[in-house]
């Protein structure tokens, strides 16, 4: 079981892949095309060309974990727009999740990440 956390780090590739690509495959994208250490305990996602499956990868210490989500229907609505210098973006865990249930993490409503922390002369 793969926990997520809000420490955890979450690259995605935003270019499409070819899906053929198993674990090494993806292993050796994240080394040489998103630039970080698949080893690192960040997860790594990536899309089909069709943009109907997602694969992600990620290592708990022991093993890589490889899973993929395909959608029954239609294709994922959401997908980081490649830029000029970067060819992946880095995603919060509770936008993971919104994107997984095929939402637009852009347009979700939550609370901001951090609570301003009083003094302690004012408790």
């Amino acid at each position: 079981m793969i926990l997520l956390t809000p420490q955890m780090k979450i690259f995605v590739y935003v270019e499409p892949i070819d899906f053929r690509n198993g674990l090494d495959g993806l292993i050796h994208i994240t080394k040489s095309k998103i630039k970080e250490d698949p080893f690192s305990g960040g997860l790594f996602l990536f899309r089909s060309k069709r943009g109907v499956s997602i694969k992600a990868i990620v290592y708990d210490g022991q093993g890589f974990w490889l899973f993929m989500k395909r959608l029954s229907e239609g294709k994922f609505k959401y997908w980081p727009k490649k830029s000029d210098k970067e060819v992946h973006v880095s995603l919060l865990a509770r936008e993971l999740t919104v994107l997984l249930w095929n939402g637009d993490p852009r347009g979700a409503l939550m609370k901001s990440d951090w609570k301003s922390v009083e003094s302690s002369a004012n408790l």
